[in-house]
Formats: structure tokens, sequence, C-alpha cells
């Protein structure tokens, strides 16, 4: 394993972070501890969960990964050998069964008290808010529309002030920001400096070969502002394993489980896909270990999170910590960029 520090900070983390989400739906509590224990037992020691998880989100089964984490946690003791991960859901309708005061100061130690209960645990190493509070363009929504009547006031000072108090209480480390924009990430950063108030340290958005947005303003805020990425679905939802264009995906495979998650699967998306595949081919490597190898060594990434269903694609992808792409394979994979720029936004 490979490893590195959250920014600004002393904590050594994994440069591979293990992803919860199926744990709870696509996969049984039992499953989940097997993950862990291979991904400890492989050096992986940054484990990433949200409150709302497993996904798809639904009220049956909200915090069920946290649970299981806090189970495992329980059972084998490893809680002060993992740098633990979670998230506090932002509003929608999305969400409404979880809570529907946003990022308040109730909402956030609620949220906070709480999966320190399930994951039965006194601290949180990075604690993140999952989505804005504002609408903006996240979720694979390629453009901002500004909507005039939005009922939201600039409260990213507060925000801050709150995650304050709870840092100086020891429930949290650090914190961080998901699904963020250029123009949040920086009021965020503004706020902090100007204030003396907590600084994100890091930033989870969607970044694979499929979806390569982020190297655009906000690579260049990562590593001007020294707020490190954790990429999240490098794997495309599992498109860039190849198993739907080689027909062998599994019976509880996500996109067989949930059609509804497309965002990777479109026309473009998937001629994209082949040829990726076809470069991975020709160099005698999987394409998962090409999509992962080229996420984790991108220049603003501090660590490439992974899930998996079974422990066959967990071991590979964990393995792909040991592929370095030559300059020959990063011309072919940005070749196909050139033509194919982004087509899973």
């Amino acid at each position: 394993m490979r490893y590195t520090t959250l920014p600004k900070t002393d904590i050594k983390v994994s440069k591979i972070c293990l992803g919860t989400m199926t744990w709870g739906n696509q996969n049984t509590q039992d499953e989940g501890f097997s993950q862990m224990d291979l991904a400890l037992d492989k050096g992986v020691n940054f484990f990433d969960v949200a409150e709302l998880y497993p996904v798809p989100a639904t009220a049956e089964t909200y915090a069920e990964t946290e649970r299981i984490i806090g189970n495992w946690f329980k059972k084998t003791g490893h809680r002060d050998n993992i740098v633990l991960a979670t998230k506090i859901a932002g509003p929608g309708e999305y969400t409404a069964h979880i809570r529907t005061n946003g990022f308040s100061k109730e909402a956030l130690n609620d949220a906070v008290n709480n999966s320190l209960k399930r994951l039965k645990t006194d601290y949180i190493d990075l604690y993140q808010l999952h989505w804005p509070e504002r609408q903006t363009n996240t979720f694979g929504v390629r453009d901002y529309a500004h909507n005039p009547n939005e009922q939201w006031d600039d409260n990213f000072n507060e925000v801050l002030h709150n995650l304050d108090d709870i840092i100086k209480s020891g429930k949290i480390r650090q914190v961080g920001i998901s699904n963020e924009k250029s123009w949040g990430t920086m009021r965020y950063l503004e706020e902090s400096n100007t204030h003396n108030l907590p600084r994100m340290i890091s930033i989870q958005n969607a970044y694979s070969l499929l979806n390569r947005v982020f190297e655009g303003d906000m690579a260049e805020i990562a590593i001007r502002e020294d707020i490190g990425l954790l990429a999240y679905s490098p794997m495309a939802f599992g498109v860039l394993s190849g198993k739907y264009i080689k027909g062998t995906a599994a019976d509880n495979a996500r996109l067989k489980l949930f059609p509804r998650f497309a965002r990777y699967s479109g026309v473009t998306a998937t001629e994209a896909t082949k040829r990726y595949l076809k470069i991975a081919e020709d160099h005698n490597m999987t394409l998962a270990q090409m999509a992962l190898a080229f996420v984790t060594d991108r220049p603003f990434i501090t660590s490439n999170i992974i899930g998996a269903t079974s422990l066959e694609q967990l071991e590979e992808n964990i393995d792909s910590i040991d592929i370095r792409l030559s300059d020959d394979i990063l011309k072919a994979i940005n070749d196909v960029h050139a033509e194919l720029p982004n087509p899973a936004p």
C-alpha cells in the first residue's frame, strides 16, 4: 500500500480508501465484515461512509452501513487502526426521511451524535457535508442554471462556526465537503481564512475516466489551496470494469439491481468505455486496474475511494495501487478523452 496524509494534518491515510455504500443492501453485514478484514490486511486504513448509506437511500435501510461498521469495530477492536470518514446528508426530497433542517446547528449535532452511536466510537476523523444546501449542478447535471426563487441564505460562516463547536467538543477531528463546486469551495476557504474557522481539508467528488470535470477549475483549487480530492465512483458504478460490455455482470451488480443509476451508461459513455477497454487489453491489464491506477496518480488526489460487492473485486481494486501507467498508456487515454470528453459528468 502507498500512503499520504490528509492535507494540512498529520493524519496518515492509504491512497486507496474503502467505500462502503453497498453494505446493508447489496451486501450483508458478514460480507461487509469480510471486506473490512481484507482491506485492513492489505494496508487500507481509510474507510468512508455516510449516514444515508446504503444506497439507494430509503427510510427502511437508513444508516445501516454505519451500524455495520460499528459492529465490526466492536467485534475486532480495530477502531484506532482506521481513519474514519462519514457525512451528514444534505437537504432535499431524497433525504427528507432523515431530516429537513439542512446544516443547521441542530442538524449537525443530531447527525454527529447519532453517527457516533451507530459507529460505536467517540470520535470521527473526517466529517463531511454530503452535498450543498444551495441549489447547484450536482449528481450528473452538466451545467449550472440559477433559480432566482431559491430560498437559501449564505450561511458558510454559520456552518463553520457550528462545526468548530463540534471539533472543540472532541467529537470530530477534521472537516471536508462533498459534491461541491468551485464557488462553494472558495467561500468555505474564504471564511476559514478570514475568521480563523475550521478549514475544509478535503473534497469528495466524482472522478473517473468517464468524468474528468474536476480537472477544470477544481483541480487548480485543490492544488493551490491544498484541499485534497477523495475521488468517488472511480469505476463509474462498475461500468469501467467492462463487465456490462462483456455481459459478465453478476445478478447483484448495481446497474442490474438499480437500472435508474444510468449516469455512466449513455451512448457516448459506452463508446468511450469500449475504447478504454481496448487500451487496457492491449497492455495486458484489466480495465478496472487501468481505470483505478489512472485516478490514484493524479496530482490532486489524496485518496481513491474504491468499492466492491465481492472479495475478488475488492482484491483486484486494491491491488491497482501497484500499477503505474506508462506515458504511452496515458497518451492513449488522453487521446480518447480529447475525442469523447467527459461523457458522464
